[in-house]
């Protein structure tokens, strides 16, 4: 996916009145300023509530639905294979944003997540922070581009890693 695509997108899903955070490789790219790598798809936080309307913006742009696991997660594609990958969260009265799991678990975005700007070609765009970036990429395998967006992400913001990232 390129740059245009995801600023593309994100009109779309803006249109609509749909917030979203980019999250994943975009969000960390995003969080630095440049693309850093090739991206197969988009990562999105969105608030549960606002999937049903972000679908119907999506399906007058030719996005259908390829992977429904709601309510851990739904994936969009067009025609052009573009995918955008929905990560619905439950806000709590904090303002965490709680995912589920397909393991009946729940992760909780902490709220200040949610604060957080970048830029995709000088546009000004809403990021999951650093910091809960580098907690949603604990709990699984990594492969190579994880590894590096935890890299870009010690050495742009000094996060400290756990393993196995270290």
């Amino acid at each position: 996916m390129r740059n245009r695509d995801v600023l593309e997108i994100l009109n779309i899903l803006e249109q609509a009145g749909i917030k979203v955070w980019l999250d994943g490789g975009w969000g960390i790219d995003a969080l630095i300023g440049r693309q850093t790598r090739t991206h197969s798809d988009l990562d999105l936080v969105i608030n549960l509530k606002q999937v049903e309307q972000a679908q119907q913006a999506l399906a007058l742009k030719g996005f259908a639905a390829q992977e429904d696991e709601l309510p851990n997660r739904i994936v969009f594609q067009d025609h052009n294979t573009r995918q955008i990958d929905f990560h619905p969260v439950t806000f709590d009265r904090n303002g965490a944003g709680i995912q589920q799991l397909p393991d009946g678990q729940a992760f909780s975005y902490a709220a200040q997540g949610f604060t957080t700007r970048g830029t995709i070609d000088g546009q000004v765009v809403s990021c999951i922070s650093p910091e809960v970036q580098a907690d949603c990429h604990y709990g699984y395998e990594p492969d190579e581009d994880d590894w590096h967006d935890m890299q870009l992400l010690r050495t742009h913001f000094g996060i400290t890693l756990h393993k196995p990232y270290q």
